[in-house]
This record gives structure tokens, C-alpha cells and sequence, in this order.
């Protein structure tokens, strides 16, 4: 991003930006769980970003029990932060986290929960008006890289990279950025603003989305129990 971008956007073209996602959010928020949608990687308006022709990937792994998502860890976009509940606006769009908490993310929770079944959302901005914001190097992830949602069950799922993708804000189609891919599966969009910024409309001219899925999971460790103390009368009692 330009430093022209950040002095010049401001609270209102972060605003507008997300009226991209205004008509596609609410249809996905009542199909989301279908495991209807895209079969296949985006293609077409929404353009790869550095993806490989071919790169091997790890097997799904199963879906999870459902936990709500707390944290996330993208080691490769420098992404280290909490996440919040969001719902949806009056316009239909998922919540994004205030200004104020530019650092964080924001979970659509009137869809699945990271991990389990169904295509999760959590959407973050690229930028405020004086600094990038928490998704400000999304673009930067590549095919095939991991990241981490903490949860609140203790655990972590992981999750791997199927697809970054510049989608076209004049055609966005819903049902192929928010649909999950294979039924049954465990998948995961992140969202953010993308493309050429507006100056004149102070709006953006795409959205960047990641695609993911879940390939494992790492739980809390059982709680170990003390070995009942034995004092010395009862020893002698024993036997």
C-alpha cells in the first residue's frame, strides 16, 4: 500500500470499502452451512495471487467439535492476534472490529466455528488511517502454509492454504467466496480489502480471500492427578 492510501482513506473508505461484501454476506449468512458452493479454487474475477501450478497439500482432517475461536496465528503474514464475535449490520455485512481494535479480528458467529464443518469467516482490515491494520499482509500467504485458530476448548486447529485470490468487487459471487468447497470438510475464508484504492470514491477494488482447510489439530493436555498421599498409619493399616 501507497502511503498515500493511509493518510488518505481513513475511517470512511474502511467503511465503504466492506460494501463489496454487503449482497454476498447475506446470502452466504443463511447457506453458509449447506456445504453448497465452489468446488474448485476461484478462477476467473478472482484473479491467484502467487499461487503455484501445482503443490501437494495435506489431507483434510476430520471436523471438530465445536468451540469458539479466540486467537490467530499466521506465522507467514505476521498475524498475531485475538479474535472477536461478530454479527451482521443492518446492510446484511459482517461486523468488522472497530478502529479501536484494528489489531483484531473478527469472527462471523452466526456461521460454523472454526474447525468445524462448513466454511467459517473472519474478516479483518487491510489498514486505518495512519497504519496497516491486522490483515495487511494477507495477500503475502502462500498455497500451502499454515496458520492457527486458538479455541476456547483449549485447543488449536491448524489449517492449511488451498487458495489466495484477488476477487473483483463488481463481480462478486457470493456463493463461490463463501461456499465450502467439499461437504463435510472443515474450511476457513479470511477476508480483506485488496486491490486499487479510489481516491476520488475511497473505495477499494477488490477483496483479498484466503482459503483454508483444516489438516490437524492440537488439544489441551489431560490434567494429570496426584497419586493419593498414603500417611504412615495407614501403611501400616495396609496388609
Amino acid at each position: 500500500m501507497s502511503e498515500t492510501r493511509f493518510s488518505g482513506a481513513g475511517r470512511l473508505a474502511m467503511g465503504l470499502a466492506w460494501v463489496a461484501l454487503l449482497l454476498g454476506l447475506w446470502m452466504w449468512g443463511r447457506d453458509i452451512t449447506d456445504g453448497t458452493g465452489a468446488p474448485a479454487p476461484m478462477t476467473g474475477d478472482a484473479a491467484a495471487v502467487g499461487r503455484p501450478p501445482a503443490h501437494p497439500l495435506p489431507e483434510a482432517h476430520t471436523p471438530l467439535a465445536a468451540a469458539r475461536p479466540q486467537r490467530i496465528d499466521i506465522a507467514a503474514a505476521g498475524v498475531h492476534a485475538p479474535v472477536i464475535g461478530a454479527g451482521l449490520d443492518r446492510k446484511g455485512a459482517v461486523q468488522p472490529p472497530p478502529f479501536s481494535r484494528a489489531d483484531s479480528v473478527a469472527w462471523y458467529r452466526g456461521g460454523p466455528e472454526p474447525g468445524t464443518a462448513g466454511a467459517a469467516l473472519l474478516v479483518g482490515h487491510v489498514d486505518t488511517r495512519s497504519k496497516p491494520a491486522v490483515f495487511y499482509r494477507l495477500r503475502d500467504l502462500r498455497r500451502g502454509e499454515t496458520l492457527r485458530i486458538g479455541r476456547s476448548d483449549g485447543s488449536t486447529a491448524e489449517f492449511t492454504v488451498e487458495d489466495v485470490a484477488m476477487v473483483n468487487a463488481k463481480r462478486f459471487d457470493a456463493r463461490r467466496v463463501y461456499g465450502a468447497r467439499i461437504g463435510g470438510r472443515a474450511e476457513l475464508r479470511l477476508i480483506t480489502c485488496g486491490g486499487r484504492f479510489d481516491k476520488k470514491t475511497r473505495t477499494y477494488s477488490a477483496n483479498v480471500v484466503v482459503s483454508a482447510y483444516l489438516t490437524g489439530t492440537t488439544q489441551p493436555p489431560h490434567p494429570t492427578h496426584p497419586a493419593p498421599r498414603t500417611t504412615a498409619g495407614n501403611a501400616g493399616n495396609a496388609g
